[in-house]
């Protein structure tokens, strides 16, 4: 009961970072100025569209900041996932080849089509192909262990990885290979409500079935033969857990390019908080994972003028603060 009292407050935090991402950026607006311009807009007072701060907040910042928390979430929640059902404090969304995957297909989908809207399509559907080709390799014993699916995503990863190198070899260095490096940077600078719309359903899928199942995650990090004991059926529950994991970080990757770490610290941070409990975990990777990328995102817009990738933030950031856990932590609970 006190964890989940502890935690409450972890549940409101996205909501103040999401205001705040709102209100900074090349050009400040103010608190209350913003709050204005969101009640006139949700009641129908729409002020003049040539009104410099509405556009900004609506048209700019407002689809930014959900989708940086929506990708942000997401992120979170697969990794707090993945980590318990593997039982390893180092597994990240991407560990099942889906980041390796989406890139590819990414890139495919800018050497044919150029940077357009193709390629939310192309990174979404290599991303689960990349996980059902681990689980494939996975089952090479008509079974499907952990250490196995993990092994499976390092090859297909491996195999993605020298893909993507390949297409960058055959890109047209002054168009192409720009436009995918930059997108396997990570960024959220073009973000529109085309992109919710886009990710949003497929990540509230994924993340809403990793916490219904989420009781199921603690049971089945005690072991196999216990959570066949208490009469569940684990392939059907890792089955679950991998298709909301992959769910959700393909929808995020899609629409964010590549963006590392956030999986993997977001949870370790969760537990410090709020303990190993996956019923309470899950939830609170999902806010943390929200409030972490929003606010690299603010980061990356007041640094400098021109946005710097939040691939290249997050791993500043998740690295040495990793470091930190370690030492905190000592790896205890694992």
């Amino acid at each position: 009961m006190k964890r989940r009292l502890k935690a409450f407050p972890l549940f409101l935090l996205p909501v103040v970072i999401f205001l705040a991402s709102l209100c900074v950026g090349r050009y400040p607006v103010s608190l209350p100025k913003v709050i204005e311009i969101l009640i006139n807009g949700i009641s129908g007072n729409i002020e003049p569209s040539n009104d410099l701060f509405r556009n900004i907040i609506w048209e700019i910042r407002m689809p930014r900041a959900f989708l940086g928390g929506l990708v942000g979430g997401a992120l979170g929640v697969s990794g707090a996932s993945l980590q318990g059902l593997f039982k390893n404090p180092l597994v990240s969304p991407g560990i099942l080849g889906v980041s390796s995957g989406a890139g590819f297909g990414a890139a495919v989908a800018i050497l044919l089509f150029g940077a357009t809207a193709v390629v939310y399509p192309f990174a979404l559907g290599f991303g689960i192909l990349a996980v059902f080709l681990s689980y494939l390799i996975g089952r090479t014993y008509h079974t499907a262990p952990a250490i196995m699916l993990v092994l499976g995503g390092v090859i297909v990863s491996s195999i993605f990885t020298a893909l993507i190198s390949f297409a960058k070899y055959v890109a047209d260095p002054y168009e192409e290979l720009p436009s995918i490096v930059f997108w396997m940077m990570g960024s959220l600078a073009n973000a529109g409500y085309h992109d919710i719309l886009t990710a949003g359903p497929i990540i509230i899928a994924g993340s809403l079935g990793l916490y219904l199942i989420r009781w199921r995650i603690n049971v089945l990090s005690m072991g196999d033969k216990e959570a066949r004991t208490l009469g569940i059926d684990t392939r059907i529950a890792k089955g679950v857990i991998v298709t909301g994991a992959t769910l959700a970080t393909a929808g995020a990757v899609c629409v964010s390019g590549t963006i590392g770490w956030v999986g993997l610290i977001i949870p370790h941070i969760g537990r410090m908080l709020v303990g190993n409990d996956n019923r309470i975990l899950i939830p609170v990777s999902f806010s943390l994972g929200a409030c972490f990328l929003m606010l690299v995102d603010a980061m990356s817009r007041l640094i400098t003028g021109s946005e710097i990738p939040l691939g290249i933030l997050t791993s500043l950031i998740g690295g040495p603060f990793f470091i930190y856990l370690l030492k905190k932590t000592k790896a205890r609970g694992w």
